[in-house]
């Protein structure tokens, strides 16, 4: 597939949210509750909830899905962090060209979520770990304004979705890794050559894929035994 004038900014307007690791056969390492199950126990959302999401953005998300898995089986090609600013819940997440904060309404509706909740996956840490939800929430908000990493590199000043959680949590937990990191890959587990879609875009970078190197995506902070899954009450945006 060759590059062409606008495929870049194409990509970006997709991929913006997009990373993923080598975890294709992992187990789930927690349950989900059903957020149309009625008879389960509805919650509201709080500080520190992680917000997993399921854009449908083409053939680079049908990519990321050939490699990763969340939580039960479900495909996450997004994830963010609600966060209270001037006493109002919003959303903190690295998307479009940098960390931004965006509107609870505007984060549900991007999902086609209006007056219930059906389409994100609401996870949130276990209790034991709550001294660090604060924290880590502080962290989050203290890089809005920064860049988006297009390259999906760690330790090079820009953040995307997955890699902010997993910064914040780290700097809140005394720096010492709290979700795992993971060695990317790009490749069709079924042909083990790389994906078109992931050349064509490298390329426009101008740079190598960085194939094997550690990342983190918002299927596996999914699966981690260190959140549960929520099931939301429904609430007006």
């Amino acid at each position: 597939m060759s590059p062409n004038i606008n495929y870049l900014s194409n990509f970006k307007l997709t991929l913006y949210l997009l990373i993923f690791t080598a975890s294709l056969c992992m187990g789930s390492g927690c349950s989900l509750i059903s957020n149309q199950d009625s008879d389960s126990k509805k919650e509201i959302l709080q500080e520190g909830d992680l917000l997993f999401q399921d854009l449908n953005c083409g053939e680079l998300c049908d990519a990321i899905e050939a490699v990763t898995e969340g939580v039960n089986g479900k495909d996450f090609s997004h994830c963010a962090m609600v966060v209270k600013i001037n006493d109002t819940l919003q959303v903190v997440e690295a998307i479009g060209d940098k960390v931004q904060v965006t509107s609870l309404r505007n984060f549900f509706a991007r999902s086609g979520d209006t007056t219930t909740i059906q389409n994100i996956t609401v996870g949130r840490v276990l209790e034991k770990y709550h001294p660090i939800v604060e924290r880590a929430a502080m962290k989050a908000k203290s890089h809005i304004g920064e860049p988006y990493d297009d390259v999906f590199l760690m330790n090079n000043n820009s953040w995307y979705c997955s890699e902010l959680l997993y910064d914040a949590f780290k700097e809140a937990n005394d720096s010492k890794d709290f979700f795992e990191l993971n060695p990317m890959t790009f490749k069709d587990p079924k042909t083990n050559a790389f994906f078109p879609a992931w050349v064509d875009y490298y390329q426009q970078l101008k740079t190598d894929i960085p194939e094997g190197k550690p990342g983190i995506n918002p299927g596996l902070i999914s699966r981690s035994e260190k959140i549960e899954m929520v099931s939301i009450q429904p609430f007006n945006h």
